[in-house]
């Protein structure tokens, strides 16, 4: 779910891009060098599965992994996902760079909050919480984009309800594929997603 440049009024621009620099300073703080390679396999991993995305008007509906990477990264998802947003912008101009801040806190913020406390439990029950973590982030994300639809005008309110409306079924196939992937961590290193990496 990329914003387009353009679309979004500066002052939602603003408050979201201040956000998204708090969120990176954030997390590049809790980075540490050993985690650079879980950081650069997370962001790979976004950047080609949202690659395979279906257009809807102003945004986009694709496979986030958002629940993923907050259990993996905690904070550090910030800039792990910004750094695959501006690839994106550059390349494929998927989004655009005036929105790569309302982007950030589009994907990343969801992944962060619901990761960090996904991350408390799923060594107890990986199926369960990487299912919620996956297809909750997905909603939040698609709530936060539909609030900053709404936010940028009138005409836009339908484009909002339509945009979480069509990320239910992407909610249930993220649901799987995270709890998949949490299972097979957790049984094959355990260390990936442990609590002490903030």
């Amino acid at each position: 779910m990329h914003l387009v440049d353009g679309l979004v009024p500066v002052p939602v621009v603003m408050g979201c891009s201040a956000v998204a620099v708090a969120g990176v300073a954030l997390g590049l703080r809790r980075l540490t060098p050993d985690r650079l390679p879980q950081a650069a396999m997370v962001s790979s991993v976004f950047f080609v599965a949202s690659l395979i995305h279906v257009p809807l008007g102003p945004s986009s509906v694709h496979l986030i992994l958002g629940g993923l990477a907050g259990m993996v990264l905690g904070t550090a998802a910030f800039p792990a996902l910004l750094v695959a947003l501006l690839l994106q912008a550059v390349f494929f101009g998927f989004g655009g760079l005036t929105v790569l801040g309302v982007n950030a806190v589009i994907l990343a913020l969801p992944a962060v909050l619901v990761g960090e406390v996904a991350r408390r439990w799923v060594s107890r029950s990986p199926l369960v919480v990487g299912a919620l973590a996956g297809g909750l982030t997905v909603m939040l994300s698609a709530l936060v984009c539909a609030a900053i639809l709404a936010l940028s005008g009138e005409g836009l309110a339908t484009m909002a309800q339509a945009l979480v409306l069509a990320h239910l079924p992407v909610a249930v196939i993220e649901a799987l594929v995270t709890a998949a992937v949490a299972l097979f961590l957790t049984r094959v290193r355990p260390d990936v997603m442990a609590v002490a990496h903030g």
